[in-house]
């Protein structure tokens, strides 16, 4: 009897979490094979603290192939380019073309084919989408840990032009009007200002906040009200005060329109132009798909069937347009099925969302400056997760998926660092149920007040510091690993 082949595109959190688990709940009844172009696994919640010169790359980092091979998973290192759900020609098995990206064998094709595949790609990292924007250009990232550990260096540079009396300027924030992850903006900002005080510079210091936000501590999520102290709060005041507190600046619904050496120029949504210096700026960038092609068994260019034009994998979501005030909860999927091919999923930030979660909104010269959705962290393992359960069950006879995990049905929990000291440290921790608002079911606040609150100390900060190591151990499966909670 042949062995059933599960290849996963991605080693990021939804790929890793997924094939951890496939391996352990299929065991010797599967192949599994994971694709990744990349030879580590990055704890990418920790690079905040690396872009600031608290950990080295090393500690948020691990090789995979070691670990993949003491459980029996096979491990590719080489980029996913094309996908052939039909086959090809006369042969119907499915495959996926693929390119090494080892030293010395870059570009080097070949073929995978599979019963079961998981796109957990993630996202491609747009940072030509703003001209100047990134590390290539004129700014500064923490998206990877080599861009973080860079960061850090420029970082520590201006930290000694300060000590000897310098002024600095510190731009914070994200460098298009359609960005995410404004979560690791905020941790990245509060945790700079943090050591500027630590080593003690602050009062050299100007630090301003650039945001495509349409108020501060919306996320991508519209904002959230939080249960505080006996009181509901919006997100914008609870982050708000959190700024003033550490005499942050900043500048909300705006759009980047290039980064030039030293100087940021934006549009806000009322149609205004600014621009403002620097002497280091961080500006995170949009995200796109990897930019995958998929073809028929005749060669036909069948890519539009299966991705979005954002290049994420579209699944059992609804797609069709609609006006803001039609989106509901039921528009997002549940199960990341291909509705093209019932073997083909998506997880974590490679599936394609139906629509934002903030109201779309564009400036007077129709520049769109709206968050996209957060797709990031917890919900992303939860999603692997519940599609490699799925799988398993297919694999044992079930015709559809089993599992589900909508982002309108689950809740996250989510704890920011604002600053690493084990005495002063502090971080936010803030749990929203459900991730996306459903007013249906919760009319008020489109959310379940009594599972959405947040708080603000040195607990929280403890906490971060055993996530980072709990989950570096959940990811290099050591002993007892599948019992950490996603």
């Amino acid at each position: 009897m042949a062995v059933t082949r599960v290849v996963v595109l991605g080693a990021g959190v939804a790929g890793h979490t997924a094939a951890s688990f496939l391996k352990k709940w299929l065991g010797s009844k599967a192949e599994v094979t994971v694709v990744s172009p990349k030879p580590d696994y990055n704890w990418i919640p920790s690079n905040i603290w690396v872009g600031v010169g608290l950990l080295q790359p090393r500690q948020v980092l691990f090789p995979l192939a070691p670990v993949y091979a003491r459980h029996g998973i096979a491990f590719h290192q080489a980029k996913a380019v094309a996908l052939h759900p039909e086959g090809e020609g006369e042969n119907p098995q499915p495959f996926v073309a693929i390119e090494s990206t080892l030293p010395g064998e870059e570009g080097k094709p070949s073929r995978l084919p599979y019963d079961f595949l998981i796109n957990a790609t993630g996202p491609k990292l747009s940072f030509e989408a703003t001209p100047g924007l990134g590390p290539a250009g004129n700014s500064l990232s923490v998206c990877t840990a080599d861009h973080a550990h860079e960061t850090a260096g420029v970082f520590d540079e201006l930290v000694q032009r300060m000590k000897r009396g310098e002024r600095k300027r510190f731009l914070v924030g994200t460098g298009h009007g359609l960005c995410t992850c404004q979560g690791a903006a905020f941790e990245y900002i509060v945790n700079l200002e943090f050591e500027l005080r630590a080593r003690g510079v602050r009062d050299k210091a100007e630090i301003v906040y650039l945001t495509n936000e349409y108020e501060l501590g919306d996320f991508g999520m519209d904002g959230i009200h939080i249960r505080r102290g006996g009181y509901i709060t919006p997100s914008k005041i609870f982050t708000e005060s959190l700024f003033a507190e550490r005499g942050l600046d900043w500048i909300t619904r705006a759009h980047v329109q290039g980064v030039e050496p030293g100087k940021a120029v934006y549009e806000t949504l009322d149609g205004a132009e600014g621009e403002i210096a620097f002497d280091m700026a961080m500006l995170l960038p949009p995200f796109r798909g990897v930019g995958m092609k998929a073809f028929d068994r005749m060669g036909g260019d069948i890519t539009e069937r299966l991705f979005a034009p954002s290049g994420f994998m579209k699944v059992d979501a609804d797609y069709a347009p609609k006006p803001y005030e039609a989106w509901r909860a039921a528009d997002w999927p549940r199960t990341y099925q291909s509705g093209a091919y019932r073997n083909i999923f998506a997880a974590g930030i490679a599936f394609a969302p139906p629509h934002p979660v903030s109201k779309p909104r564009q400036s007077p010269k129709g520049t769109s400056i709206t968050p996209a959705p957060p797709r990031t962290g917890m919900p992303s393992a939860m999603i692997g997760k519940a599609v490699a359960k799925s799988i398993v069950d297919m694999i044992g006879g079930s015709v559809e998926p089993t599992h589900t995990a909508s982002m309108a049905e689950m809740g996250a929990a989510c704890v920011a660092s604002a600053g690493a000291n084990p005495f002063t440290g502090t971080a936010a921790s803030i749990t929203v149920f459900p991730i996306v608002p459903d007013f249906e079911r919760y009319p008020e606040y489109g959310r379940d007040i009594n599972h959405t609150f947040g708080e603000i100390g040195l607990a929280g900060h403890w906490i971060k510091i055993i996530l980072h190591h709990l989950f570096l151990h959940k990811a290099r499966m050591r002993p007892f690993w599948s019992m950490i909670p996603e």
